[in-house]
């Protein structure tokens, strides 16, 4: 029995049991791949430094593998690409923001404490990837890079993808300045679908209040900035359908017994991991 408090995401997640601890896991992922990704109760969630390793073998030790199996990056706000094949180990902790791998004895994991954490499967050769994007990495096209890394390398077709957008901070909460609608604007994005993400008004809900203190209206020349939606779309505009593209739907702002926030909580704030690993094929 899980604790009633824990916050309602989207039909496509459920809150499952990751070792001794509660994580959220995307449905329609669990039959193809291990996967999850973590709250606020983890080693992780109460560590600022987010390569603390007693975390990590926290997570490790959930995803069945060992620490040195666990691979990460040093993460940069970019969309460099690191590639673990079977056989092979690359360097730990190299600068990059999303991890692809088709090793079934090693998982690969991304933290974030509002940025988006996304993981994909491909559900015909078993490759996946994790990847980490903020404003930044997805302006600069975190999503269509991954799905781009994952075809280079796996052979993988964006029509066989599976993806989970994790929680992120939401337009509920999330007011973002001039700069940051400039860089989509520049990015190559359809700008109906760029205006679609930022809002001129907080945009609370019933799963999804905003966080406490948040003045009710924008500053002028700002937006309310949906994080989640920007990642879904620009995996749409890669060529994953839609229909195999899931949000988890909860803003980490939004739930602080549950989900770390850098925007809510500062530079003391905890940090989500998300992880995935390979199926034997």
């Amino acid at each position: 029995m899980f604790d009633t408090r824990l916050p309602q995401p989207s039909d496509s997640f459920r809150w499952v049991q990751a070792g001794s601890q509660t994580a959220l896991a995307c449905r329609v992922l669990e039959p193809l791949v291990p996967h999850f990704f973590t709250t606020r109760d983890w080693a992780l969630g109460s560590s600022s430094g987010g390569d603390k390793q007693p975390g990590w073998a926290e997570v490790a030790g959930a995803m069945a593998v060992g620490v040195d199996d666990l691979l990460r990056v040093h993460q940069v706000h970019g969309a460099a690409v690191v590639v673990r094949r079977a056989g092979a180990r690359p360097a730990l902790y190299q600068p990059a923001d999303i991890i692809i791998t088709d090793d079934p004895t090693a998982a690969v994991a991304v933290q974030a404490a509002d940025c988006v954490p996304l993981l994909l499967a491909d559900r015909r050769t078993g490759a996946v990837a994790a990847a980490h994007a903020g404003w930044r990495g997805l302006a600069l096209g975190v999503p269509r890079a991954t799905v781009d890394a994952l075809a280079k390398e796996f052979g993988s077709r964006a029509a066989d993808l599976v993806a989970a957008v994790g929680p992120s901070v939401g337009a509920c909460c999330y007011e973002v300045g001039p700069d940051v609608r400039q860089r989509f604007d520049v990015a190559g994005v359809p700008p109906a679908v760029v205006a679609s993400w930022f809002r001129a008004h907080p945009q609370p809900t019933l799963g999804n209040p905003s966080m406490a203190g948040l003045p009710p209206t924008r500053r002028e020349g700002h937006w309310f900035f949906d994080s989640g939606s920007a990642a879904s779309d620009a995996l749409v505009l890669a060529g994953v359908p839609a229909e195999q593209i899931f949000v988890a739907g909860l803003c980490t702002a939004s739930h602080p017994e549950t989900l770390c926030s850098y925007r809510r909580d500062g530079a003391g704030a905890g940090r989500l991991a998300a992880v995935i690993r390979p199926r034997g094929v």
